[in-house]
């Protein structure tokens, strides 16, 4: 059984973290959206970015939050959970009309890319952490 804490909604995080969490959720976009450059990937800037995407992407930051001493998967983990219960599964491209996204499978089955940009995305919310 895992100590990993879920987050069921951004509804939950009160009003007065939100703003330094988005501030985290941003900075974390724009350094995986620098290293994916570098890797020829084009990405959006945050201010282009749809809400959705934002959410996600705060929500990921506010699990890591909630979670300090989580390894770098876990929030890979606890993503792939939420979209195998709402009806997800593997498909080599993504498409939120077949609910197919090739990023639907374990953490160590992702491409080195994938889990870099995640190890970054960890370490720049650690950082904030311990920032203050």
């Amino acid at each position: 059984m895992s100590d990993t804490q879920q987050l069921e909604s951004l509804d939950h995080i009160p009003a007065e973290h939100m703003e330094q969490i988005k501030a985290v959720a941003k900075m974390c976009h724009e350094t995986n959206r620098s290293y994916l450059s570098v890797m020829r990937d084009t990405v959006k800037p945050w201010g282009e970015l749809e809400q959705q995407d934002k959410d996600n992407t705060i929500e990921q930051v506010a699990f890591l939050i909630l979670n300090p001493e989580s390894k770098v998967s876990a929030w890979h983990d606890a993503w792939l959970a939420k979209m195998i219960v709402a009806g997800w599964k593997f498909g080599q491209k993504r498409s939120i009309k077949s609910k197919t996204h090739e990023q639907l499978k374990p953490f160590h089955h992702l491409p080195e890319k994938q889990q870099v940009k995640d190890a970054l995305f960890h370490t720049v919310v650690q950082q904030a952490i311990h920032a203050g």
